[in-house]
Formats: C-alpha cells, sequence, structure tokens
C-alpha cells in the first residue's frame, strides 16, 4: 500500500467512517494511480480486477475522500470529474476538448512564477492547480 493509501484510511478511521468494502477499494485503486480518473474510470478498473462495485457506491467513497481533502478533484469539463490523492508530489493538468483526455505535467518555471506571483501580491500562496485545455494531437488537425 502507498503511504497515502495508508493515511486515507486512518484518516476515515479517525473521523468515524466505517472501512466499508467501496470505500477501502476505491482508495486502494487511487494510491496506485498516478494521475486523476473519473468515477467511472474507478468503477471500471475496479470491476475490471473482479471487484463488485456500484458507481453510486464510487460516488460516495470520492465525495467523503473530497470532504476530508483527501482527494484533489479536476473539472475535466462537459460535465466529468476526475480525482486523485491529495499528495505532496504536485503536478498540474492538461484537458483535451475534443476527447476528454488528460495528462500531468510538471514545470519547475511555471512554480516560480506562481511563488513570485504570490510575493509581488504579497500573498502566501499555499496551494494551486493549473489547468491547460486545448487538442491533444490526435484530436488536433493537420
Amino acid at each position: 500500500m502507498s503511504a497515502w493509501t495508508d493515511h486515507a484510511l486512518t484518516t476515515l478511521e479517525t473521523e468515524g467512517y466505517r472501512a466499508g468494502a467501496a470505500r477501502r477499494t476505491v482508495v486502494e485503486l487511487l494510491g496506485r494511480q498516478h494521475c486523476c480518473l473519473s468515477a467511472k474510470e474507478i468503477t471500471d478498473a475496479l470491476r475490471a480486477e473482479g471487484r463488485e462495485v456500484g458507481l453510486a457506491s464510487v460516488y460516495r467513497a470520492l465525495e467523503v475522500l473530497d470532504q476530508l481533502k483527501l482527494v484533489q478533484r479536476l473539472d475535466a469539463g462537459e460535465g466529468v470529474v476526475r480525482y486523485e490523492p491529495a499528495v505532496e508530489d504536485h503536478h498540474h493538468h492538461i484537458v483535451c476538448e475534443g476527447c476528454g483526455g488528460v495528462a500531468s505535467y510538471e514545470d519547475e518555471a511555471l512554480e516560480r512564477a506562481i511563488h513570485d506571483l504570490g510575493e509581488r501580491l504579497s500573498w502566501t500562496v499555499e496551494t494551486h492547480d493549473v489547468v491547460l485545455r486545448g487538442r491533444c494531437p490526435s484530436c488536433t488537425p493537420a
């Protein structure tokens, strides 16, 4: 199990949430991911592993994880929300307006620019998320 998985399960228990099978499997799956997934993608992945879980149960688990700030939400457009573990390993996302695909990226220059902007505004930036939107190479006309 990942450190995030352990942390999430401990937090759920500490906050009084019982360790239901669906919630636990969602946490375990998210703990193995490197980027964000939609509730449907999580449901499909769990079913592919032979786990019987309903989409409504996945949504309920994600809602609790979001309330406890254990996941980060990404609005991918067209009503699709994606989730990933809220961890220190910070990255941003680029979303394709054509196919809805999502890719993650890291950019040290962008991080410095955000820090510098916070200083110019006399703010302490505690968290941020930059989402770029455009068209992936497959959806870009030649």
